[in-house]
């Protein structure tokens, strides 16, 4: 959620104390005696009297928004929709017709209890699910989805490169990208560097993801590496604007479509497997769930060749060392956080 996003959020429940005593005394009063034979307001003044109140208390004096005209909600209350520019979700906030009250969000209680069962179910069901063991072939396509700031997509990039490094052509192995990025403008540039990268230096592709998962330092590693700096810059610019990338980051929050900037390049392989998080690893057309050690990344390959076909680089000894997390080149504990990673 973006910083702005956050703020209008905050500021429309900066009342959330005052307005849960308010919820539990409307609850605890009858409508009759909420009003107490006090003067009541017609709709047309609720409504200017709550849009005054949220311009001068709840929002920001830049904050756009709108609100539907008040409607008959019980024999206390007026109800309204309030829809702030960057949501499509209206508000239901309600106002007593002493016009004294303003509620700006009441809770369905059923509504949200049900969508927690609903979504602790699927999240049942997703555990008790095992991931589909991956078909033979004779050449296995590996393939993962990773965000270059993701510290498991780089975790198990460590895992991965001595294992795709020994197996050579004997596997077609490519890096791709999550389709949407959590990590801010530094990981959709560094995604479109290394895309670039691996289609138009794919000699270096190997060598400078190696350095760059020591530390994140791109500039140090493109040196080091030997990339033509000038030749990448070109790809970024061509594909940045064939996918509007950039221009759609600077867009903001309302034009993504979802709480993250959009990365399109793999956004059709990212709906053919399912790919909801970084990292992802599908073999031979099916996602794989395995350890991000470089020993059970390579079992987990070999053995998807055809029978007869495994060659006999799958017999080296791969460490069986997980890799830590995030740069650097430590490991971790076997089991720690080993099914982790960035996705919503």
């Amino acid at each position: 959620m973006t910083e702005k996003k956050q703020q209008n959020t905050k500021n429309l429940a900066i009342l959330g104390g005052v307005i849960l005593l308010i919820i539990v005394g409307l609850v605890l009063t009858s409508n009759k005696n909420l009003l107490n034979g006090k003067k009541t307001i017609g709709p047309a003044e609720a409504k200017t009297k709550a849009e005054a109140f949220i311009k001068d208390y709840l929002v920001k004096a830049d904050t756009k928004f709108t609100i539907s005209d008040a409607k008959e909600y019980n024999a206390g209350l007026y109800e309204m929709d309030i829809t702030l520019a960057d949501s499509s979700t209206p508000i239901k906030s309600y106002m007593t017709k002493d016009g004294k009250l303003f509620i700006p969000q009441a809770m369905d209680i059923d509504e949200v209890s049900g969508k927690t069962k609903a979504a602790d179910n699927k999240a049942a069901d997703n555990t008790q699910t095992p991931a589909k063991e991956a078909p033979k072939s004779d050449k296995p396509k590996v393939e993962v989805f990773v965000m270059s700031y993701c510290p498991y997509g780089t975790q198990i990039e460590k895992g991965l490169l001595p294992v795709v490094t020994a197996l050579g052509s004997k596997i077609d192995f490519k890096v791709k990208f999550v389709d949407y990025a959590m990590h801010g403008d530094k990981e959709i540039k560094e995604n479109m560097l290394q895309y670039c990268i691996d289609r138009d230096q794919a000699g270096k592709y190997y060598s400078y993801l190696a350095c760059f998962l020591k530390a994140g330092d791109s500039a140090a590693c493109v040196k080091e590496t030997g990339v033509d700096q000038k030749k990448a810059d070109a790809c970024v610019a061509s594909i940045d604007k064939q996918y509007k990338i950039t221009e759609t980051f600077n867009k903001g929050e309302s034009a993504w479509g979802s709480s993250f900037p959009p990365f399109p390049i793999y956004k059709d392989d990212n709906t053919k497997y399912g790919v909801q998080g970084s990292p992802t690893l599908v073999i031979n057309g099916e996602q794989v769930s395995a350890g991000r050690d470089a020993a059970s990344l390579a079992k987990a390959i070999c053995a998807a060749f055809t029978d007869g076909k495994k060659p006999a680089e799958c017999d080296k000894a791969f460490d069986s060392a997980s890799p830590a997390p995030g740069f650097g080149t430590g490991t971790q504990a076997a089991g720690s956080g080993s099914a982790a990673g960035c996705g919503q």
